[in-house]
C-alpha cells in the first residue's frame, strides 16, 4: 500500500503492505471462491514479469517457472480509496494538462518535417535517424495517446479522441482509438486473465523462456502487443476506428505521393525500433514485472520521464489515472 509520510519537510510516498494482511487477503479469496470467479492473472511470468502464486503455496514464495494467481480484487481501487481518505487534497491534481495540445503538436510537426527531409537520404542514414531520433518522438506520441485515452488534454472526451488521431499520424499505422478501448480495461481489470491485454498471454510466457526467444520477443514487442487482443479478445471496429483508419491512410498516402516511400519508411522504422530493443520501450516490461509477491505495479523515477509523459510514475498513475503526467511527480514529492 502506498502511504504518505512527512520526512525532512516533504511529504513522500512510502510503500507499506497495509492491504496485504492475512485476514484481508483470505477474506477476498474466500469471496472470489464462493462466487466461483476466475483466477486473476496478476503478473507476467517471473522471467518475463510474471510468476504464479497458488492458494496452497506459502506467502512470499515466488515460482520462477509458473504464474502468480491471486483471488484478490484489482489493487489500485483499494489503494485509491485509502490514500484519498487520508490525503483528499490529491484531488486538486485531477484534470487535463493545458499544455498537452501544444506539446503533441510540436512533436507531430517535428517528426513529419524530419520524414520529409529524409526523402532522398540513404537507407543507413534513415535507419540511424529513426533509431537515435525518430524513435524517441514516436514513442513520445504513443505515450501521448496513452494520456489522451484518459482524457487528460481536454475536459471534453471527443476532443481528446481527435487529438489522439492527430498524434497518431507520425506513427504510421492507426492505433489510437483501439488502444483506448483495450487500455481502459487494463486499468479496470488489471491482471484479469482473458481481460487485460496489456500483459503477455499464457502462451507467450511459456514459449519465451530463454535468451534467444526473449530477445526476439523484445525486438518484436509491438507486434505481440498489437496482435494479442486480435487472437485473445477480438472486438469489432467501431465508427471512430474507421475515422482513425481513413485519416491515417490519407496522411500515409499523401506522404508517399509527395515525398516517396523513404519518408514513410522512416516513420514506420521509428515506430518499430522505438517499441522494441530501445530504452524508451523498457517501461513495457518494468511496469508490471514481479519483484515482490504482493505488489503488481512498479515505478521508474529516472530522466526518461521527461520524454515519456511521466509514464514511469506507473504506480501513481494506476492509483490516480485522472492525474496528468505533468502532475504525477507531485503525488510522489
Amino acid at each position: 500500500m502506498t502511504v504518505y509520510e512527512e520526512k525532512k519537510g516533504k511529504t513522500i510516498l512510502k510503500e507499506e503492505n497495509l492491504l496485504s494482511g492475512e485476514k484481508i487477503r483470505g477474506r477476498r479469496r474466500e469471496k472470489r471462491k464462493k462466487e466461483n470467479t476466475d483466477k486473476r492473472f496478476v503478473e507476467r511470468e517471473r522471467e518475463m514479469g510474471r510468476g504464479e502464486r497458488r492458494e496452497e503455496e506459502k506467502e512470499g514464495v515466488v515460482m520462477a517457472n509458473d504464474f502468480f494467481w491471486s483471488y484478490t480484487d484489482e489493487p489500485h481501487a483499494s489503494r485509491r480509496r485509502q490514500i484519498l481518505s487520508q490525503y483528499p487534497q490529491i484531488k486538486e491534481l485531477f484534470g487535463p494538462d493545458p499544455l498537452a495540445f501544444l506539446k503533441i503538436s510540436v512533436v507531430v510537426l517535428l517528426q513529419l518535417w524530419t520524414a520529409t527531409s529524409l526523402r532522398d537520404a540513404g537507407w543507413l542514414k534513415i535507419l540511424a535517424v529513426a533509431y537515435f531520433f525518430g524513435s524517441f518522438l514516436n514513442h513520445n506520441l504513443f505515450l501521448a495517446i496513452h494520456e489522451l485515452s484518459h482524457n487528460l488534454a481536454f475536459s471534453t472526451p471527443v476532443y481528446n479522441r481527435w487529438l489522439g488521431i492527430f498524434a497518431n499520424l507520425p506513427i504510421g499505422v492507426p492505433m489510437s482509438v483501439t488502444f483506448q478501448k483495450y487500455h481502459l480495461e487494463h486499468h479496470r481489470f488489471q491482471g484479469v486473465d482473458g481481460m487485460d491485454m496489456d500483459v503477455p498471454s499464457y502462451t507467450e510466457a511459456h514459449l519465451v523462456t530463454n535468451v534467444v526467444t526473449k530477445a526476439i520477443w523484445v525486438i518484436f514487442q509491438l507486434f505481440f502487443y498489437a496482435l494479442r487482443p486480435v487472437f485473445l479478445k477480438p472486438k469489432p471496429p467501431g465508427y471512430w476506428e474507421f475515422i482513425n483508419l481513413f485519416v491515417q491512410i490519407g496522411l500515409d498516402a499523401t506522404l508517399v505521393y509527395f515525398c516517396g516511400w523513404k519518408s514513410f519508411a522512416y516513420l514506420i522504422l521509428s515506430t518499430f525500433v522505438g517499441g522494441g530493443m530501445h530504452p524508451m520501450a523498457g517501461h513495457f516490461i518494468s511496469e508490471h514485472y514481479v519483484f515482490k509477491p504482493d505488489q503488481e505495479t512498479y515505478s521508474y523515477y529516472g530522466p526518461l520521464n521527461l520524454l515519456t509523459w511521466s509514464v514511469g510514475y506507473h504506480n501513481e498513475h494506476h492509483d490516480f489515472p485522472r492525474i496528468p503526467g505533468n502532475k504525477l511527480g507531485c503525488v510522489f514529492s
